[in-house]
């Protein structure tokens, strides 16, 4: 018997078999996730208090991959529509804000509102939605 070569996989091919794969570990590892979540974020909570806007970008970092690893589609706005769409509006409005304070153009409240639709897209993620 002789082996066959396969034909190497294109970039979405390996994409949808690692969200695959990820999707089978979260599903047998839900609460290992969870875990490196709080701990993240409590460690950017911590920052926040002293430094809101270097705290920013961090969580809408750790937001996103929340957000993602739960199977919204951020990068597709049809897509993201179908999930909850405030959750998504919430996060792309803080992403925004994020960018625009780096940028030089948010004020300290707009960090502050950006942090308070954060905490509530986290406690969403962690104690309301499902998995």
């Amino acid at each position: 018997m002789t082996a066959r070569r396969r034909k190497p996989l294109d970039a979405t091919q390996v994409s949808h078999a690692a969200r695959a794969v990820k999707q089978e570990r979260v599903a047998l590892e839900p609460g290992l996730d969870l875990h490196e979540w709080e701990t993240r974020w409590q460690e950017l909570q911590d920052l926040a208090v002293d430094s809101p806007s270097e705290a920013l970008p961090e969580l809408v970092r750790l937001t996103e991959q929340m957000l993602v690893e739960r199977g919204f589609d951020l990068a597709d706005p049809v897509a993201a529509a179908g999930d909850d769409p405030d959750v998504v509006r919430d996060f792309l409005g803080a992403r925004e804000l994020a960018a625009a304070y780096q940028a030089g153009t948010a004020s300290p409240g707009d960090v502050a509102a950006a942090l308070e639709n954060l905490t509530e897209i986290h406690d969403y993620l962690v104690t309301d939605r499902p998995q």
